[in-house]
């Protein structure tokens, strides 16, 4: 019958997802290690349930599972300390062990250090162990205790990884649904406000008229806030499916959506060059855009005609994208906090709602990347990012 112990070790082993998956190869990494720091053929990592011992990477010895009642781990798992043991013929905690006895095995050498969860849970050991009577020196027994320590930082890292993409997943689909929800009475109010605008009796009222026309301006914010929040919740798990990307064409295509946007501040955007990077072309395309953008903006905002410059430099290891303004230089205290959600550089007179660089910097996070703002050789802001080769 399970004590309540076991089953509290099941349950934080269940949250581990290791047993009968494929080794980790950090896992196995971390069993080669061990083997050599403790300068013996074998090493394993056990997790230990109720039932069974699971070898879930190994080095010396095929990874299989067994009865928990043959394991030699399972003996000392209560005990969360090291153990060493030179000769286990000679412990009777091993003794008429069949890994000892030669019904499995052959082991005279023995040691192992627990697998404790941050929560205090024992769910296995790294184990290693020789067919030789052996001895284990203070550095390679601190060693051991290290890489235990090790294993339990990378399943730690793998769960958090899955609940991130789950809470990620999780995260989009609510996004979706609210949006969908959002939408629909937007669209509805901004086409009743448009057939009021269009009546015949709004020219007899002007004050209606002009408050008709900031009531359609407040709906088209908040459509716009709506995708915003919508692109920032999707980007959060998106995984980049990398291809060459010519940046010219990507900013040509950029251009064409901001048509509106440019046209009235009357700004000139270039570009140095037609230059290949690697990466996702649908989610550079939304990068390029906010920072374009976002240049334009501000720079009309500083009470300028926006100059905008898009320069791409060769790097050993990738690409560095600048895209420079002749607006107002950032801040240098705000260059950071401003790629956060809901921060923002200007007031109440930029439309906005701060998460334009908070998506960028999820893009170039998904890339492998890096992206800041520094101060443009022209005076105003140069926003960059740089691409790694490898992606």
């Amino acid at each position: 019958m399970s004590t309540a112990q076991d089953v509290t070790r099941r349950e934080a082993i269940a949250q581990y997802r290791v047993i009968g998956e494929p080794a980790e190869p950090d896992l196995q990494g971390l069993v080669e290690l061990a083997a050599t720091v403790c300068g013996v053929p074998t090493a394993v990592i056990n997790i230990i349930d109720d039932r069974m011992q699971h070898q879930v990477a190994a080095v010396g010895v095929q990874a299989a599972s067994c009865a928990r009642a043959d394991s030699m781990c399972a003996a000392v798992i209560s005990d969360l300390r090291r153990i060493v043991v030179a000769d286990a013929r000679a412990d009777v905690r091993f003794a008429t062990n069949a890994f000892v006895t030669g019904e499995i095995a052959s082991t005279r050498f023995y040691a192992s250090s627990p697998l404790i969860t941050p929560e205090g849970v024992a769910i296995g050991t790294l184990c290693v162990f020789d067919t030789e009577v052996g001895e284990l020196s203070d550095a390679a027994a601190h060693g051991l205790d290290l890489l235990a320590r090790q294993v339990i930082d990378v399943l730690e890292l793998r769960r958090v990884q899955r609940d991130l993409l789950q809470s990620n997943a999780m995260l989009e689909d609510f996004a979706a649904q609210v949006s969908h929800d959002l939408r629909n009475p937007l669209t509805a109010l901004v086409g009743f406000l448009e057939l009021a605008a269009d009546s015949p009796e709004m020219g007899q009222a002007p004050r209606a008229a002009q408050s008709l026309a900031r009531a359609e301006a407040a709906a088209a914010r908040m459509s716009s806030m709506v995708s915003d929040l919508l692109d920032f919740a999707r980007i959060g798990g998106t995984r980049p499916h990398l291809t060459d990307v010519d940046i010219a064409d990507t900013v040509d295509a950029v251009l064409e959506d901001l048509d509106g946007a440019v046209v009235r501040a009357g700004a000139r955007v270039s570009v140095d060059a037609s230059t290949f990077v690697r990466g996702d072309d649908t989610l550079l395309r939304v990068l390029l855009q906010n920072l374009i953008a976002n240049a334009v903006k501000f720079t009309v905002a500083a009470e300028r005609v926006p100059v905008i410059r898009v320069s791409v430099e060769t790097l050993p290891d990738g690409w560095r994208v600048s895209v420079d303004d002749n607006g107002d230089a950032v801040a240098p205290e705000l260059r950071d906090r401003l790629f956060e959600p809901m921060q923002r550089g200007h007031g109440s007179e930029v439309q906005g709602i701060g998460i334009g660089l908070a998506t960028c910097r999820r893009i170039i996070d998904a890339h492998g990347g890096s992206i800041g703002l520094d101060v443009s050789p022209t005076g105003g802001t140069r926003a960059w990012f740089v691409l790694p080769t490898a992606g």
